[in-house]
């Protein structure tokens, strides 16, 4: 699988259009026949996401194109060569890999290994992710995501934070875990390596994106903070799982940092950091941008500054961030059962909570204020205060007749 051996970190400011090696295989694979008669197998959709030099958007033409993977790798390279992004190179690499043997090997190696394959599609396809304008046609996993993980927030930055971005991320990271959220980052050094720790520290779940493939760790050195991920998350990557890391790979995998979650933060990036990229992707995507300031003389700060000069969101604490996210694209099951349709309601406590549930209780229908007063067995005064509290957060409304309703 061809991609040089880097001896540097890649430039992750390089802008790539597709996305190298995006190979996908599955961990419990009995593939040939996993789909409905008249679908492509689950096998023949990992052979094509196998193919060198085919991203997201790529892969999507060419199953338009031709409809099915089969056809793709039964097409000539000039009729291939016909759909919008494919030239010479790809056209050749699809002839190329037309015997499916890389696909067949990457299938084995993912059982041996214990990675999981997650298609487009799929029931475990993060929800968030696919909402976007390129969703990746199939991940590799290693760990497992949760249904909680549609409550995540990204927090990126410099390769080369100093103190108080480290100790600011880890502060922040701890924050939203304890809180209920995932943190997502991209296992780099500096700014990401410290908000996957900061999340792990304090209990919570972790997601680290790759921009190689999840059994050839970059950077190396995090090797055993990525064994820690697994242990407390997921490690992802659309490439397959040997892949080196190579420069377009990383804007790429921005995308998906992204992509999974409700907002980014940016701590600490220099004018032509990677963060910035990771920033402008989310606003695209119609997520939160949330930066945190630094001091005006330090290089690092620029990027963010820049960023909350433009409108994101300016962050000194972790309610900063907990304050903006809005409502999810839809409700989310906890671990203890409860379903969350707001990240606000992750913090409410004491009467908040106690009312809110009485209030959610009362289904679509709403409920009287006087059955929430009942049931709660707090004085109107409180229920009537606490109710007022949580319209102002947008997580109840009022209805006609004194009634209320879970927004």
């Amino acid at each position: 699988m061809p991609a040089d051996t880097l001896m540097h970190e890649p430039d992750e400011t390089h802008k790539s259009d597709t996305t190298d090696d995006s190979t996908h295989t599955a961990d419990d694979a009995a593939p040939a026949n996993r789909s409905a008669a008249g679908q492509p197998s689950f096998r023949d959709r990992v052979h094509l996401a196998c193919v060198q030099g085919i991203g997201g958007r790529t892969h999507r033409m060419l199953l338009a194109a031709f409809g099915s993977p089969a056809a793709v790798f039964a097409a000539s390279s000039a009729a291939l060569q016909r759909v919008d992004g494919v030239g010479v190179k790809i056209a050749a690499s699809i002839r190329e890999n037309a015997d499916g043997r890389f696909a067949d090997e990457t299938l084995r190696l993912c059982e041996r290994e214990n990675v999981q394959i997650i298609l487009e599609g799929d029931p475990d396809y993060p929800r968030l992710l696919a909402t976007i304008p390129d969703p990746p046609p199939i991940l590799f996993v290693r760990g497992a995501f949760a249904p909680a993980d549609a409550l995540s927030v990204a927090i990126v930055g410099s390769r080369h934070a100093n103190a108080y971005g480290r100790r600011i991320t880890e502060q922040l990271a701890g924050g939203l875990a304890r809180a209920g959220y995932t943190v997502t980052s991209g296992l780099a050094r500096g700014i990401d390596a410290a908000a996957h720790c900061g999340a792990i520290a304090a209990g919570g779940r972790t997601i680290a994106v790759l921009g190689s493939g999840v059994l050839n760790i970059y950077p190396p050195e995090h090797d055993q903070l990525a064994l820690e991920v697994i242990a407390h998350g997921a490690l992802i990557s659309e490439s397959p799982p040997l892949a080196f890391p190579h420069t377009g790979a990383f804007p790429q995998r921005n995308r998906i940092v992204a992509g999974l979650s409700l907002g980014t933060v940016v701590v600490q990036a220099a004018d032509r950091s990677g963060a910035l990229i990771t920033a402008r992707l989310a606003g695209e995507q119609g997520r939160e941008v949330f930066a945190v300031p630094g001091p005006v003389d330090c290089r690092l700060s620029k990027g963010s500054h820049g960023l909350i000069r433009d409108g994101a969101k300016l962050v000194g604490s972790v309610d900063d961030i907990l304050e903006e996210l809005g409502p999810l694209f839809e409700p989310v099951k906890l671990e203890s059962g409860r379903e969350v349709a707001s990240p606000a309601e992750l913090g409410l406590e004491g009467l908040e909570r106690t009312v809110f549930d009485c209030v959610s209780a009362g289904g679509a229908a709403g409920v009287a204020i006087d059955a929430v007063v009942d049931s709660s067995g707090l004085a109107a005064s409180q229920v009537l205060a606490t109710i007022a509290v949580l319209e102002m957060r947008r997580l109840v409304r009022r209805l006609p007749g004194s009634r209320v309703q879970r927004s």
